[in-house]
């Protein structure tokens, strides 16, 4: 489900609480205002001052500022859950970095937000969308694990008075990877739309193994820590509507990607954990790929994890090479997308997790 969308060219998005430095306009005249100020001249000194005051205090009023994206409508998944689908490839600059799911579910105290999104425009544009459904704040903003499409647009979110959940390894390895990830995505995503990105990881609200949120109206949410595909993430169940926030734990139509970080064994038992506390008739909003039954996603995840599992341990047994894994017929599950970029990779890092090498 890619779209499309107008580039950005030569945008600059602002945070509202940015300092005279991070915009060259506003760094001209603070550094024109000490040059005054060292010359004597206190009466221009303290008008360009005021000036960089001024446009501060504009963004704080005026809330962000900078382009919208257009993004997919929402899917309904039940009564007050919606779910914004994102691309089904690579983050980069067609999509903005949209290439995950933005849930958002609304309750009789407010609105909780499923991920953060991967850069400010996104963020802002999906709380746009939310707007259309809704005048009750958003109050929960719970960021799936600490991968740029996660948790970029936090600041956003925070800026907008709403509080923000993290597991706790989680929220960590985000503020300790920031300046690598921000980095990263700037370069394949563009500079522009993810400058406004702040590490606000130290305001995380974090947690250990379960967290309950009480969402009023006598329902509460179950923040669950998972690990696998990234050593740690959080998943969302909301009983009263029977939907399960899975996030990376469950994928839906696209193929999996296993990175240098992901412990597929580990995965593959958190998804077995995770069924047993969900009842069957449960509807999963995943972490790529449109809503579906819980059957359907545990077969599309589980699935291809048991048959990698098994088909590399056998090449393992037999004294085979990482190429021999890497040769492994995986065609039946080509129609995914990414699938060229990354059964090979997937087969290789089985194979050193199985002990291959």
């Amino acid at each position: 489900m890619a779209f499309q969308g107008k580039k950005l060219l030569g945008l600059v998005l602002f945070s509202t609480v940015a300092l005279a430095s991070d915009d060259p306009y506003q760094a001209g005249f603070a550094q024109w205002a000490k040059q005054l100020q060292a010359q004597g001249d206190t009466t221009m000194a303290a008008a360009a001052e005021s000036y960089v005051q001024e446009v501060q205090q504009a963004w704080q009023r005026h809330g962000y500022i900078g382009p919208k994206v257009p993004l997919p409508e929402p899917v309904k998944v039940v009564d007050g859950v919606y779910t914004i689908v994102g691309s089904l490839i690579w983050h980069n600059p067609a999509n903005y970095g949209f290439n995950n799911n933005l849930s958002f579910a609304i309750f009789a105290d407010g609105v909780l937000v499923y991920n953060a999104g991967p850069n400010y425009a996104v963020a802002a544009s999906a709380h746009d969308i939310i707007r259309r459904y809704t005048d009750k704040p958003v109050k929960w903003v719970v960021m799936e694990n600490n991968q740029g499409h996660a948790m970029l647009g936090a600041g956003y979110w925070l800026k907008q008075g709403a509080k923000l959940y993290s597991a706790e390894k989680a929220a960590r390895q985000f503020g300790e990877a920031f300046d690598f990830i921000k980095r990263e995505w700037s370069t394949r995503v563009g500079e522009e739309i993810t400058l406004p990105a702040e590490n606000v990881a130290d305001q995380f609200i974090t947690f250990n193994g379960e967290m309950v949120l009480d969402v009023g109206g006598g329902e509460k949410v179950y923040l669950w820590e998972e690990t696998g595909h990234t050593p740690s993430a959080t998943s969302v169940w909301v009983p009263s509507r029977k939907v399960f926030f899975a996030g990376d734990l469950l994928f839906n139509e696209r193929m999996l990607a296993l990175f240098s970080y992901t412990d597929s064994l580990a995965w593959a038992d958190a998804i077995r954990a995770v069924v047993k506390k969900l009842p069957p008739d449960t509807i999963v909003i995943p972490g790529h790929g449109t809503p579906t039954d819980l059957q359907t996603a545990v077969e599309q995840t589980l699935g291809y994890l048991e048959f990698l599992h098994e088909a590399v341990q056998k090449v393992v047994d037999a004294g085979g090479s990482i190429e021999d894994a890497q040769a492994i017929d995986q065609s039946r599950f080509k129609d995914r997308p990414v699938f060229e970029q990354t059964h090979k990779r997937n087969a290789a890092h089985v194979f050193r997790e199985l002990g291959g090498l």
